[in-house]
């Protein structure tokens, strides 16, 4: 099954969406958590969905902060009883595998992600990379 674009998402009927663009940076990954935060209470997504989707926006985020160039930019789509997380970049592909980096030291996020999301999915775009992750919340 294909998930439909961002941009698609963005002219569906749904119950709420917003969009946010900040600079690939470290330092703007809690603005995206804490607009993500307040914006899934103002929609009245459960306490326990909503941290479940902070963490997943705080973890992409994070990537897109990591590897991205110029931007990212995040989507948030709550239609129906899921919410669509969808973090883009303007970064190149992940290297999976950094030698000079320990193992426990990084790359759970990924893990973490999958972990609490329905479905996970990251697309190679022509202006960078896409991830999206799909979780379920009760209305």
């Amino acid at each position: 099954m294909d998930s439909p674009s961002p941009s698609s998402l963005l002219g569906r009927p749904c119950r709420h969406q917003a969009l946010l663009t900040l600079p690939a940076q470290e330092a703007h990954v809690s603005a995206a958590r804490h607009f993500a935060a307040d914006l899934l209470e103002t929609w009245s997504v459960p306490a326990s969905e909503r941290d479940s989707a902070v963490l997943i926006v705080d973890e992409l985020a994070a990537n897109a902060a990591q590897y991205g160039r110029e931007r990212m930019t995040l989507l948030l789509v709550l239609d129906h009883d899921t919410l669509h997380i969808v973090v883009t970049d303007s970064g190149t592909t992940v290297e999976r595998h950094r030698p000079d980096i320990a193992p426990d030291e990084h790359g759970r996020g990924t893990g973490i992600v999958q972990y609490l999301a329905q479905s996970t999915e990251v697309h190679q775009t022509r202006s960078g990379r896409e991830v999206r992750a799909c979780l379920r919340c009760s209305p």
